[in-house]
């Protein structure tokens, strides 16, 4: 397992940020996937108060402890930016950018600021089972 997948769920705690009410959607199968793991997940969400039973935060800046969170990112790519502007601003080192979430500005921005992100794919839903059972061993 690379360093960076390592760091990633290592973590004590994770953040979805593009969390959704919709059973549907990516960023609710993302976060159902954390819960269903027994892992610590809050979802940052503009306008939902609660997200699957989870008390749901606006935005990262409302992280308890930024520093110690891995995000996973499930936004259009002109959200993102702004995503991983405010994760540099918090400290914010390991962040997944999952499929259709990055552009080229948004790539950019990471390689000029030093961010080492997982982008470009897979899905935590592919990656994550075996990442998990790597989690188990360390």
């Amino acid at each position: 397992m690379s360093s960076v997948y390592k760091q990633f769920i290592v973590s004590p705690q994770f953040a979805v940020v593009g969390a959704s009410s919709s059973r549907a959607k990516y960023g609710n199968k993302v976060l159902r996937w954390y819960q269903g793991n027994g892992l610590k997940v809050v979802p940052v969400h503009p306008k939902e108060a609660e997200i699957e039973g989870l008390a749901a935060i606006s935005s990262i800046e409302q992280l308890q402890d930024p520093a110690s969170t891995s995000v996973s990112v499930i936004t259009p790519p002109k959200v993102t930016l702004g995503v991983l502007e405010a994760c540099k601003r918090l400290g914010i080192s390991r962040i997944w950018l999952q499929p259709g979430a990055e552009d080229a500005s948004v790539l950019a921005f990471a390689k000029d600021n030093g961010m080492d992100i997982i982008a470009g794919g897979p899905c935590i839903l592919v990656q994550g089972p075996g990442l998990l059972a790597e989690r188990g061993k360390l």
